[in-house]
């Protein structure tokens, strides 16, 4: 096997779409330097027989070629091509294999739809926060559709199901036309496909439910361009799309914000499958990750063992890239620490999930320096809603951005409560204390940091210095003038003395 500081590729060979991957394990994580998806659709071009048509066959074998001519001079140990439902299903699979070799310069692998829940769940879980928590994984793909129930790194049970985007649309909307009855028809054919493995499932039970691959990040763009969900697939916004489709009685000429055109021909196909799926399954929401096959291909080849934290790997890269001060970080996020230690318990944010948030957040938050000065807090925020940081789920990486984006000047207030609801209390209050550790390290001394004793009431915060502390110190008073007023706008009241 190659050296984990060489250059890895994973090659998904999917019923909708072929995608490929090539990283590199750099600083203890995975860094993309290539990313390719072709739309195929091998699925709808096999006939009743299972036979690969002449043109579906030249289309796939064609992407091959251009996928080869980055393959081909890898070498084995460092590639790994995965074929799966439909190539699964091909009655000349052989051949049509030995023929996609040659492309390649590759051998190429048809794994059977467990094998291949074991990698979409291998890929997901790293892409999430470190922890035993049980997680239901659902990925929606053009043959088939793979739930995996497990904890922490390790998948607990695994189903592949004969059901998938390219499938449906091809056996009731193969004309473009979707209307009630046929929709109904789609998710009762999905649903017979779940059914026997719906108890299993539920006996397993799980706490977090994420979604990936194309149907399902789809479905989530445009559910948020909608204005009906917020980075995740709810129950509530899905039936109202189901029902504005419905309605259109065609996607043709239905106009839905976000929708490439190349997902336009098998979205509803997708619909009712996650449709069903959310019914079955009794769930309300369903978060989205952007790691799945692919992904979990080159983390198998890696041979990782799930014991690392890639969120601590992704900050310190991060860190390193944009030179932050670490020095001045760590006093910073020493503050906040005391800080949240005192009044973690009143306000609600005693768990690991917000200390590190508040510990990753100070240690971030001027990364925006390395690009202007200027509005560096507005800088930094974006880059970090928009940088590939593995082991962040989208709601994590949101949050970090909103704390890089309100520690300095305004209260980010839209950035927060943009937040899933449940998390946008606890945000503003982690905000807060990163702020307040920023401006009593205005300094950037390191040694002269007041003891600050921190009292909470609701929005209250009563802050206590050292006697005489502030009247030397009239730069820092200044400023917590100014913080009071912005706290204000955010709803709190501060008090010091």
């Amino acid at each position: 096997m190659a050296s984990k500081d060489g250059t890895f590729a994973a090659l998904d060979l999917g019923s909708n779409s072929f995608h490929l991957l090539v990283a590199r394990w750099q600083h203890g994580q995975l860094v993309t330097l290539d990313r390719r998806k072709e739309t195929v659709r091998l699925a709808a071009d096999l006939d009743d027989n299972s036979i690969l048509s002449e043109d579906g066959t030249a289309r796939a074998l064609a992407c091959l070629d251009r996928f080869g001519e980055i393959l081909r001079e890898m070498p084995h140990e460092s590639v790994r091509v995965v074929g799966t439902n439909a190539m699964r299903r091909m009655k000349q699979g052989e051949a049509f294999r030995d023929a996609a070799e040659s492309a390649l310069g590759h051998p190429v692998e048809i794994i059977g739809g467990r094998e291949e829940a074991r990698l979409i769940y291998l890929g997901v879980s790293h892409s999430l926060e470190r922890g035993e928590d049980r997680r239901l994984v659902i990925d929606i793909g053009g043959g088939s559709t793979e739930v995996i129930v497990g904890k922490g790194p390790q998948a607990l049970h695994r189903e592949s199901l004969e059901v998938g985007c390219v499938v449906l649309n091809k056996r009731f909307f193969f004309d473009g036309v979707v209307d009630a009855s046929r929709f109904r028809e789609a998710e009762l054919y999905a649903e017979l496909a779940i059914q026997p493995v719906v108890a299993l499932l539920r006996s397993e039970g799980w706490e977090h439910v994420i979604g990936c691959s194309g149907s399902v990040r789809a479905i989530a763009t445009v559910l948020q361009n909608s204005g009906w969900a917020r980075g995740a697939v709810s129950l509530e916004g899905l039936e109202k799309l189901r029902s504005k489709i419905i309605a259109a009685g065609t996607l043709n000429r239905l106009e839905l914000s976000g929708l490439d055109e190349d997902r336009r021909p098998v979205f509803a196909g997708g619909l009712a499958v996650m449709h069903a799926l959310m019914k079955s399954l009794d769930l309300k929401v369903v978060e989205v990750s952007d790691m799945a096959l692919r992904e979990g291909v080159i983390f198998d080849l890696l041979g990782r063992d799930g014991e690392t934290d890639a969120r601590v790997n992704s900050i310190k890269a991060m860190i390193d890239r944009w030179r932050v001060d670490e020095v001045h970080a760590r006093n910073v996020l020493s503050t906040a620490i005391e800080l949240y230690r005192q009044i973690a318990s009143n306000w609600d944010i005693h768990s690991m999930y917000w200390r590190d948030g508040l510990t990753w957040g100070a240690q971030i938050h001027e990364i925006g320096l390395q690009i202007s000065h200027d509005s560096y807090h507005k800088h930094g925020a974006y880059v970090v809603a928009n940088a590939d940081l593995a082991g962040f789920a989208r709601r994590d990486q949101a949050l970090l951005s909103a704390l890089v984006a309100g520690h300095r000047r305004k209260f980010a207030l839209d950035s927060l409560e943009a937040l899933p609801a449940t998390m946008v209390t606890p945000a503003k209050r982690v905000s807060v204390l990163l702020r307040l550790a920023v401006l009593f390290n205005r300094s950037r001394k390191g040694t002269d940091i007041p003891n600050v004793l921190i009292q909470v009431d609701g929005p209250t915060i009563q802050l206590k210095l050292p006697k005489g502390w502030l009247d030397e110190h009239p730069l820092t008073e200044g400023d917590l003038v100014l913080e009071k007023s912005a706290l204000k706008a955010a709803g709190f009241k501060l008090k010091y003395g």
